[in-house]
């Protein structure tokens, strides 16, 4: 299963992050099959990949928590109209 989820880089104290696609059995730091943005959490700055966000989203890839939030802040979903919501899931699955 492949997974969107943030990969750490840049220095200590000054992390900065990527959203790439990759591998649900893979470490945070593996080997990930694309890179498909980024995340500033000091300057509070997003850049996407938006036709590979969706191709992975069409795909089956599920964003993890965090990334979910990161791209529902850059109004993803909205924009869009992609079909996920993360409530809705967790609903369906426990039913």
């Amino acid at each position: 299963m492949v997974k969107l989820r943030l990969k750490r880089c840049g220095r200590k104290q000054r992390a900065i992050y990527r959203i790439v696609a990759i591998d649900v059995r893979s470490r945070r730091e593996g080997r990930d099959l694309r890179k498909v943005g980024f995340y500033d959490p000091i300057k509070n700055q997003t850049y996407s990949n938006v036709p590979a966000i969706l191709y992975f989203l069409e795909k089956g890839a599920q964003p993890t928590g965090t990334v979910y939030d990161i791209l529902r802040k850059a109004e993803f979903f909205k924009e869009f109209r992609v079909d996920f919501d993360k409530k809705e899931r967790k609903n369906k699955n426990h039913e």
